[in-house]
């Protein structure tokens, strides 16, 4: 039968507090302050049997300020008006860099295409250098013909500031050149967009132009990482562009110009280094495909495509 200990060790002080009271009963009635401290001394000897043992391991002062942090330091010091000692400066954590420079080099389409006309080699690249906040960019994407050694590049110049997470507004310049063998045209024109990633991890890209002429047109670009495995990476992409007046000399139509689409499979064998194959398509509409049908090209173009994609 298990014995409830609680329930004796307080039958066992009661005891001792009646034996207490009725011997120093008479001491009591004879000296009244004595009642008191036999009183007192019976108390005493109720709570120390009362009492729980303390087995915790003596913490020094010293040892205590050790364990503070420097806020708690600083805290203490300045509501309190304690002298806290302060930890040598040899001792001190290293600080956190909040201010540093990055920087980023992606060569995401290196590629060789075969189309149903001539072939081409694509490319499309995006850098930029800066903090969290602010950024230097830079974009570049463009074709040659590698037949003929007719194509066309664009290049943007860029300062981007982080307005929302994972959002940068865009603005500076973008200039355009159209290579042929007579030659081709060139042009600049103003930037203002926005860049991101979008909720869902859809990647976003933005852009108003007003070229310097005064020719107006919007860009929109979105794409996605699919990750199949950890290494084999399914890429889809959009790309739309829009204008508002004709540029015949650049072959653009007033209206939805074009739609593009592809859908790139990619194994990384390091996140710097990945091989991809995959597919595009592109389709001209309203005035810019009767300007190209004009000029003798194509409206509508499939290609099969196989390239590289680096990372620096």
């Amino acid at each position: 039968m298990r014995i409830n200990d609680r329930g004796y060790r307080s039958t066992f002080v009661g005891l001792v507090s009646i034996l207490s009271t009725l011997f120093l009963a008479p001491a009591v009635l004879a000296e009244p302050e004595l009642g008191i401290e036999a009183s007192t001394q019976s108390t005493n000897i109720s709570h120390r049997l009362l009492r729980p043992k303390r087995t915790e391991p003596a913490v020094t002062v010293g040892q205590k300020v050790e364990m503070l942090t420097d806020e708690e330091r600083s805290r203490l010091s300045q509501s309190d008006n304690i002298d806290i000692p302060k930890l040598p400066r040899e001792d001190w954590p290293s600080p956190i860099g909040d201010n540093q420079t990055y920087y980023l080099l992606l060569l995401d389409q290196l590629e060789y295409r075969v189309n149903d006309g001539e072939d081409i080699f694509n490319w499309d690249a995006i850098s930029w250098i800066g903090g969290d906040y602010q950024r230097l960019w830079i974009k570049t994407e463009g074709d040659v013909g590698l037949d003929t050694g007719d194509g066309e590049a664009e290049l943007q110049l860029l300062y981007g500031k982080l307005i929302a997470p994972f959002f940068d507004l865009q603005a500076g310049i973008r200039y355009d050149q159209v290579y042929s063998s007579d030659g081709g045209p060139a042009r600049a024109s103003g930037v203002i967009g926005i860049q991101g990633l979008a909720p869902y991890l859809f990647e976003l890209d933005t852009a108003l132009f007003v070229s310097q002429d005064g020719d107006i047109s919007f860009r929109f670009g979105a794409e996605y990482q699919l990750l199949l495995t950890q290494r084999l990476i399914l890429q889809p992409e959009f790309e739309t562009n829009i204008a508002i007046q004709d540029v015949e000399e650049f072959g653009v139509g007033s209206g939805l110009n074009d739609i593009e689409l592809g859908l790139r499979l990619r194994y990384e064998i390091s996140r710097k280094f990945a091989p991809y194959v995959g597919v595009n398509w592109t389709r001209k509409f309203g005035d810019t495909a009767e300007l190209a049908e004009e000029e003798g090209e194509s409206t509508d173009n499939f290609a099969l495509v196989g390239g590289l994609r680096l990372l620096f």
